[in-house]
């Protein structure tokens, strides 16, 4: 007879719970323009969006001398030459270790600085994911066979660096002028007689802008039209809020009744309404967080995750491993992880393809499946999602990768570029010729099994 050994699992470690320490307490207060600022009116909602950072002397207003002279002037810059306009909430400003700002992954996101600014990648455009191309009527993304991307506001309660729409998000920059958005509810008119005409459309995200952007009144308007279409089964709102300003859910009641009125009644009629929100570091959750989510958990509204993956914010791998867990803490489903987009202005923030591959295979097994964020590459041309290990061919030596889409633009090949600067110095040198970088182009495309460049989209 066998004798079965049982062995006892070795305790986790404390660091192992370090996902469950959330920063509490009147935290603000270290800010000097925020000391005597007390509980009620940092959770008030309203408070927040008026005294948001939108210019380099607000900031030096609100953070003072806890930030170097040579700090503000290099964000004065980097306003400056930014594509996307500047507005951070105090909450967020509150994140920020401004005892090293340069390296703080909230202020990456929010707040350039123009010292670290790189050149565009010389294949990257300004709307990168096609979207305009792939907008049948102004104000909806039609891309995917049975979804569609309704675009109703084009305000945020902050903007990030990083936007994929900055073609259209926000105010005009000095080095962009934006695209018009379906913003009123007649134009909305448009999109859901769009709608409305196609009956493969099943999953329809509410977007922008942010959904936070919409007064009660027409998240209402939005989502119970949406819903009497009898084809629609499926809705989302996205939203940044939770992430930025999460005292809104706690304080701004006639936006979380009118939420829950069109989940409640979308579940009467058996179909899903959710929420999905966008946190991209741990230091974005805290207590606060947890009591805003907690209401949505209790009113039995569901929350999904979409992380961007960027450089100095999330792309270690213990980092993302604590997001996830944390996530998972304050009932968010971390759902995916995407590649930074290739838009303009942004690229000290990108990463490669390699170091998603990396952080993936990290963070897979950490927790439950459900709570495991799928890492994907939104390909460059309105490709679509793809799962960022699914490429064709990867040529890591010159930051290539290929992928096909055979189910959204069947016959056509979709290339994402690895950021030059994380290449090697001799593959750096390479893409500064014209000639030669279009071959290693056209060398991976023969690799990934490109049969007609014509179809290629890059």
């Amino acid at each position: 007879m066998i004798e079965v050994v049982h062995k006892q699992k070795p305790p986790a470690a404390p660091k192992t719970f370090a996902y469950r320490d959330l920063l509490a307490g009147e935290f603000w207060r270290r800010i000097p323009a925020y000391a005597n600022v007390d509980e009620a009116t940092f959770l008030d909602h309203l408070w927040q969006q008026r005294n948001s950072v939108k210019t380099p002397e607000e900031l030096l207003a609100t953070v003072r001398d806890l930030a170097s002279p040579e700090f503000i002037a290099d964000a004065e810059l980097g306003f400056a030459r930014a594509p996307m306009a500047v507005r951070v909430s105090p909450y967020a400003i509150a994140l920020v270790d401004w005892s090293d700002p340069y390296r703080d992954p909230i202020r990456r996101q929010f707040i350039p600085v123009a010292s670290a600014l790189l050149p565009d990648h010389p294949r990257l455009t300004l709307d990168s994911l096609h979207e305009q191309a792939d907008s049948p009527v102004p104000g909806i993304v039609h891309r995917y066979v049975d979804k569609a991307l309704f675009l109703p506001v084009n305000v945020c309660p902050v903007y990030c660096r990083f936007c994929t729409r900055s073609y259209a998000i926000g105010p005009d920059t000095e080095n962009v002028d934006k695209v018009e958005l379906a913003k009123t509810p007649k134009q909305w008119q448009d999109v859901f007689a769009y709608i409305e005409s196609r009956p493969e459309l099943e999953d329809i995200v509410i977007s922008g802008g942010d959904a936070y952007q919409l007064p009660p009144k027409n998240i209402e308007l939005i989502g119970n039209t949406l819903l009497d279409i009898p084809h629609v089964r499926r809705m989302r709102f996205a939203s940044k809020g939770p992430a930025i300003m999460p005292m809104k859910l706690l304080t701004d009641t006639a936006w979380v009744d009118a939420l829950t009125r069109v989940v409640e009644r979308g579940r009467t009629m058996g179909k899903d309404v959710m929420l999905h929100t966008h946190f991209n570091a741990p230091e974005e959750i805290t207590e606060i967080t947890q009591r805003a989510l907690r209401l949505l958990f209790e009113r039995g509204i569901l929350v999904r995750n979409q992380s961007v993956l960027i450089r100095g914010v999330n792309d270690e791998p213990e980092r993302m491993q604590l997001l996830v867990k944390r996530l998972g803490y304050v009932n968010v489903h971390a759902y995916y992880v995407y590649m930074h987009d290739m838009v303009k202005g942004v690229e000290d923030l990108r990463t490669t393809i390699q170091t998603a591959v990396d952080v993936e295979k990290f963070v897979r097994g950490s927790t439950a499946g459900f709570n495991t964020p799928t890492f994907v590459c939104d390909a460059p041309g309105g490709g679509g999602k793809r799962d960022v290990h699914s490429f064709e061919y990867y040529d890591r030596e010159n930051g290539i990768a290929v992928y096909a889409a055979p189910s959204v633009k069947p016959g056509r090949a979709f290339t994402y570029f690895d950021p030059i600067d994380r290449l090697s110095p001799a593959a750096q040198v390479r893409w500064k010729d014209e000639t030669i970088a279009n071959e290693m182009v056209h060398e991976a495309l023969r690799r990934a099994g490109a049969r007609d460049e014509s179809l290629v989209i890059a």
